[in-house]
């Protein structure tokens, strides 16, 4: 495939970005993270078994070589949280990506978008390759980019809320504007939704819960990696415009009447 997801000094195939936590078992992990193609997998750096190495580590069951790791400084309330978080990522040789979040309220874990742009350049700074997770703001999505973010990864609503796209005008402004990936993050609930983001332009899709909460986490898995291919293809093909009438879909010249 020519159409490929590049972000910082990597390239990707596959444009679907799955997230490792909230799984039943390691093996209904392993064997969705399998089926969905992805190609960088995220998890919480906090959530991670350090002080307990008898606990099950997902890590353990993976190929390393065959994945690229996104580590995530979930948990995080302030920048200084995020940005230690980050640290400790990177001090573990895992990878020198590294996805920002900075939660800026508990209950609906909205990010926060003065924390994150200022976790972001310090980071940028420190030679991370940055994928800050943000709200669909447009001219927050520009600073990060300014600030020297390699993607921006807006979310489509709430965390693990399954709403889908609440606000697609929003996403389009950001699409218009992007210089780097935009990464379509949070919120996702159906295949549709992914392929709808897809559609609107959006580089690639991150989500977990709505893999990981299934009823057959493998069998949606596969569903989203179909779905994030069409919306995509959809996208590049070119969509019909919407009309506010019919138009017959043969042409009426040289009909016999």
């Amino acid at each position: 495939m020519s159409d490929t997801l590049k972000i910082g000094p990597y390239e990707f195939k596959s444009r679907l970005l799955l997230g490792t936590g909230k799984f039943a078992s390691i093996p209904v992990q392993s064997e969705a993270v399998a089926v969905s193609e992805a190609q960088i997998l995220t998890f919480a750096i906090r959530r991670l078994p350090i002080d307990n190495p008898d606990a099950p580590n997902f890590l353990e069951q993976l190929d390393l070589k065959a994945y690229t790791l996104l580590p995530n400084t979930a948990g995080a309330y302030t920048v200084e949280e995020a940005v230690r978080i980050a640290r400790l990522a990177k001090a573990s040789g895992l990878c020198d990506m590294i996805k920002v979040e900075v939660i800026g309220d508990p209950r609906t874990l909205l990010p926060d978008p003065v924390g994150t742009l200022e976790a972001t350049k310090i980071l940028v700074d420190e030679g991370f390759i940055v994928l800050p997770y943000t709200s669909d703001d447009p001219i927050l999505a520009r600073k990060l980019q300014e600030a020297g973010a390699a993607a921006v990864m807006p979310g489509a609503s709430p965390i693990g809320s399954g709403q889908g796209i609440v606000n697609p005008n929003n996403l389009r402004f950001i699409i218009e504007e992007a210089k780097v990936p935009i990464i379509v993050d949070a919120g996702i609930g159906a295949p549709s939704d992914a392929a709808l983001a897809m559609e609107l332009g959006a580089d690639g899709v991150l989500l977990n819960t709505a893999v990981s909460g299934a009823d057959n986490p493998v069998q949606m898995a596969q569903a989203f990696k179909l779905a994030v291919e069409a919306g995509r293809l959809g996208y590049l093909a070119g969509r019909i415009p919407k009309k506010r009438y019919a138009s017959a879909s043969s042409p009426v010249e040289g009909m016999i009447e």
